[in-house]
């Protein structure tokens, strides 16, 4: 292994646009909607309309800071740069948590697709296996990750474009509906497009916005990325209308065909909409899917947590030996180190109740919300530090400046209310407040050893 600590370039527009719209395309559009869809009725479209916004405003904030300034490969050190060590710290860590989180779910998900078709495996074999082949993808070069990222994103990608232009046949001509267009009534029919008032849509944001976690990625990939200036505002640019079609359109699509109040009562939504064509295997291209969708989710987890503690030990605030690259410029403790975190989380799992999903999907919507809050508080303090002339000459600006990124915090606070509003997932707080507290415990330790 060699010891110059660089990481290689080797991540093309298309690889970076995939890996965002394969991390936020996941578990959160297959499993979270039909929560979101219950809180809301069909008016969860309008929730998803308005996060896909803020989404959007926080990747723009953090495009203009990697297109300014390539060289750093993670937010964490735009925090450190523009808000002091002490935010950088507590930034990078609480990605890293966030991430493992969203990690342990997705490894979880793995071996539970996998005993659909294999009841009689135990699910650690799975689980097990699955951690061996993504640790092994990653340890290989980034564009062989880029490259495997790229198909499983576009596994999934190609479904949800399928079933949104099958429900669209159905919709219109009534195929595979015995000729009945089914139409859109189903939007305003069952107690109105705010079934459950506006109050139902705002609360119903909250799991939307645990959705688009992982987006923020992007902002990962400019250190490896062959041409920043080109790449990211490219990637970023496309993503959040893509995601916005995603998501709000199959969502149309389905509760247009089905009655909102009985989505996700009867099995997943996709796999109804499938066998309504007459195909008998949906159940088994949709499990298909669903896999590709956590294998992707799982590698682009590995690949963020790397990269995020690379970072962190150049520095100073994680230990030294994450600064080691391979001869391909692959950081490989880190990938080894999330490889062990992500097999105690297997064990994990064993212990932990049915609830496990909502808990971890609140834990990681605390811990995303933060991260994307310091994007924007960083974004601000950075605008500070420019002339006029500066921040005309921005090669990337968020439109509006700094006035719109505080917007996105003032509605980020708000998520944060929402997530403490709900008995189910105001856990996420206590736990979010206590790791706060010992990150802040660990920062004096790391200050007083450094001093």
């Amino acid at each position: 292994m060699q010891e110059t600590n660089k990481l290689k370039r080797g991540l093309s527009t298309r690889h970076i646009r995939f890996m965002a719209l394969g991390s936020a395309i996941g578990t959160g559009l297959f499993y979270g909607s039909a929560d979101a869809i219950k809180m809301a009725g069909p008016s969860v479209l309008l929730a998803y309309v308005i996060g896909g916004v803020v989404a959007y405003i926080i990747m723009r904030a953090l495009g203009e800071m990697s297109v300014n300034n390539p060289q750093s490969s993670s937010f964490s050190r735009y925090a450190q740069d523009y808000l002091g060590p002490m935010a950088g710290y507590i930034t990078g860590w609480t990605y890293c948590f966030e991430i493992l989180i969203v990690a342990i779910a997705d490894v979880t998900a793995f071996g539970i697709y996998m005993g659909v078709w294999f009841p009689d495996v135990p699910h650690w074999i799975w689980v097990l296996s699955v951690v061996l082949v993504i640790g092994a993808v990653n340890l290989m070069s980034v564009k062989v990750f880029g490259e495997v990222e790229f198909w499983f994103s576009f596994f999934k990608v190609a479904t949800i474009i399928i079933m949104i232009a099958a429900g669209l046949g159905m919709i219109i001509w009534g195929i595979g509906n015995g000729g009945q267009p089914t139409g859109i009534h189903n939007l305003w029919t069952n107690g109105g497009f705010f079934a459950h008032g506006i109050v139902g849509m705002l609360l119903s944001l909250q799991m939307v916005m645990f959705a688009y976690g992982g987006i923020e990625i992007i902002g990962i990939t400019a250190g490896e990325a062959e041409d920043p200036e080109k790449s990211i505002p490219r990637a970023i640019n496309s993503v959040p209308w893509r995601i916005l079609v995603f998501y709000v359109g199959t969502l149309f699509v389905i509760m247009s065909i089905y009655p909102w109040n009985q989505v996700g009562t009867q099995g997943s939504p996709f796999v109804l909409t499938f066998q309504h064509l007459g195909i008998a295997a949906a159940a088994s291209i949709l499990n298909f899917v669903v896999l590709t969708a956590s294998l992707s989710a799982i590698n682009s987890d590995v690949f963020g947590v790397g990269r995020m503690l690379h970072g962190m030990a150049q520095q100073g605030h994680a230990p030294k030996m994450f600064m080691k690259v391979s001869d391909r410029g692959i950081p490989w403790v880190t990938v080894v180190v999330m490889m062990l975190a992500m097999l105690i989380a297997v064990y994990l799992n064993y212990l932990m109740p049915e609830k496990v999903f909502l808990v971890i999907a609140s834990l990681a919507t605390f811990a995303t919300v933060w991260v994307w809050i310091m994007i924007l508080c960083s974004q601000i303090a950075f605008r500070r530090t420019l002339s006029k002339q500066q921040a005309q000459a921005l090669k990337f600006a968020l439109p509006g400046g700094s006035y719109t990124a505080i917007f996105g915090v003032l509605f980020l606070v708000f998520i944060i209310g929402l997530i403490g509003y709900f008995p189910d997932t105001r856990i996420s707080l206590y736990v979010g407040a206590i790791w706060i507290v010992l990150l802040l415990a660990g920062y004096k330790l790391v200050r007083k050893k450094s001093a």
